[in-house]
Parts: C-alpha cells; sequence; structure tokens
C-alpha cells in the first residue's frame, strides 16, 4: 500500500487523481478529516502531520511512502521526525520523495535546496531505500501572483535573463504515480523538467499570447523583490530563500532541460503555452474574458 503526505496540495492532489486512474492501493495522509472528502477517488486516510506521524502499528501497513512538505523553515525537521517514526515502526518502506531540482548539486547554496540535502542525507544515515524526483520550478507558483500580474500587467522577479525549466505540477505527479506503483526505481534521482528553459521574460511574451494582452517582465532588484515577497505575505526566511533560488537562476542554475517525464511516464510535459490556456479562469481578468 502507498501513503502519500502532503496529499491535499498542488502536487499531491494530482497524484491522487493520477494514482486513483491506476487503481493503486493509496492511503492519504490529511491534517484535518474533512479534508479526505474532497480528494479523488475513494482513498483511505489517516489523520496525522509529519511532526504528529501517524501509529507505528499503521505505519507499517505501507511498502512505498511519497514524501512532499512545504518549503518552510521547518522543512528538514518535519521531515527528519517522520522518517525516525518509519524507521521505529519497523518496516522499511521505499521513500519517493520530492525535492526542489538543485539539491543534488552541492554547489548550489539556496536554502531549500540545502535543507533537501539535509533530509537526503539522513535518509541514507538510515539506510531506507528512496528515489528522489528533483523538480523544477513549478508553473503553479505563477497562481500565486495572479492577481498582481492583472492589476499590474507584469510579472515581477529579481531573476535577470536567467532561464528555468519550468514544469507543471501534474507532470510531477504522473511521474511520481509511476516510480510508486512500478519497480526499479530505487537509489534513482530524476531530474523533473517542462519541455523548455524560459526566462521570465519568455514566461511574459507567452501570458501576452495566450490572453491577448501585453504582459511585462519587471527585473527587479534583490532588495525590491524582497520587500514585495513579504508585502504579499511571505516570511524573512521564505523571502531570502526565493531571493536565494532568484539569484540561482540569475547565474544559470536552473537551465536543466531533462526527458525524464515522458522517459518515466510515455508523454510529453506540458508546455507552458498550453498550461496557460488550461489555467483561464485564474488569470480571467488578463484578457477580460
Amino acid at each position: 500500500m502507498i501513503l502519500v503526505t502532503g496529499a491535499t496540495g498542488r502536487v499531491g492532489y494530482r497524484l491522487m487523481e493520477a494514482l486513483a486512474d491506476a487503481r493503486a492501493d493509496v492511503a492519504a495522509m490529511v491534517r484535518v478529516e474533512a479534508r479526505a472528502d474532497d480528494l479523488p477517488g475513494t482513498p483511505r486516510h489517516v489523520v496525522a502531520t509529519l511532526d504528529k506521524p501517524p501509529a507505528a502499528a499503521v505505519l507499517r501497513e505501507f511498502d512505498r511512502i511519497f514524501l512532499l512538505s512545504p518549503e518552510i523553515e521547518e522543512q528538514a525537521e518535519l521531515e527528519t521526525v517522520f522518517i525516525d517514526a518509519v524507521m521505529a515502526a519497523g518496516r522499511r518502506p521505499h521513500i519517493v520523495k520530492v525535492c526542489a531540482d538543485g539539491f543534488q548539486d552541492p554547489g548550489c547554496d539556496v536554502r531549500f535546496m540545502r535543507a533537501h540535502r539535509q533530509v537526503a542525507r539522513h535518509l541514507e544515515a538510515v539506510g531506507l531505500p528512496v528515489t528522489y524526483l528533483a523538480a523544477a520550478t513549478y508553473m503553479e507558483n505563477l497562481l500565486d501572483d495572479a492577481a498582481e500580474i492583472q492589476s499590474t500587467g507584469e510579472i515581477r522577479a529579481s531573476a535577470g535573463h536567467g532561464r528555468a525549466g519550468f514544469i507543471a505540477t501534474a507532470d510531477v505527479a504522473a511521474a511520481a504515480a509511476v516510480v510508486l506503483t512500478t519497480d526499479g526505481h530505487e537509489d534513482a534521482t530524476y531530474v523533473l523538467t517542462g519541455p523548455e528553459a524560459l526566462s521570465y521574460a519568455d514566461i511574459a511574451s507567452q501570458f501576452s499570447a495566450v490572453f491577448a494582452r501585453q504582459v511585462k517582465y519587471a527585473n527587479l532588484s534583490e532588495e525590491r523583490e524582497r520587500k514585495l515577497l513579504l508585502a504579499n505575505g511571505r516570511t524573512p526566511w521564505v523571502a531570502d530563500g526565493a531571493i536565494e533560488r532568484f539569484d540561482w537562476i540569475r547565474q544559470g542554475g536552473a537551465g536543466t532541460v531533462t526527458g525524464t517525464v515522458r522517459e518515466l511516464t510515455g508523454a510529453d510535459p506540458t508546455p507552458l503555452q498550453e498550461w496557460l490556456a488550461d489555467s483561464r479562469e485564474t488569470f480571467d481578468g488578463l484578457g477580460g474574458l
């Protein structure tokens, strides 16, 4: 049986859809029981959190666990607590962990990637079988800026002319579903990207094409970007991490494009223009649609 943590999030929900389509035997770990009612399919659910994990008897039921948590200051600590609970339960399930692309590069000093490396070192120390899904920046991150894009006609970032292999969460989920339901993936790291490396200017251009309204890229200074992130509700730790990631993109660290999604799933990853068209409801103010 498969346990999915983060089941109600952007990747986790899509994964639950994919596992339901695959008729996999799956349980969703949810913080609030009522949230399980909205999940795809008819999965079992376990009410627990990473820092208050399921009981040992429950954890022993799972032979594969999808591990995903938000990019917050406590991420490494929370995942470590959960991993230790899995170990204490006495079974050795295969862990499929979502990481940010770049975690596998010791030279990448972005705090989000460092947190993933810390968890990876712990997984190595305890000896659990593991597969890492190193995902590029999610296209869905653009949804967080929808109101701002609508009101200003700008996509704002401090990424310079750097490029990233933006990926749709549905493609990450599809790859995860394959890894969770087939054999031969232990000790592998799969770098998951979209079909092309895009700059933020490229993204603005594709917004303009899809919504028939000019959208520009505003290349902000790090100071202005940090103030904007804080004003939009990010914590100082997360805002500083975002600035570090923008710098990593600006320096060319995120420009990787792989064919891994197709190799795992048999389908090409979603192009940004197609994703934008599918997201019209969120961005409808741009084109008056």
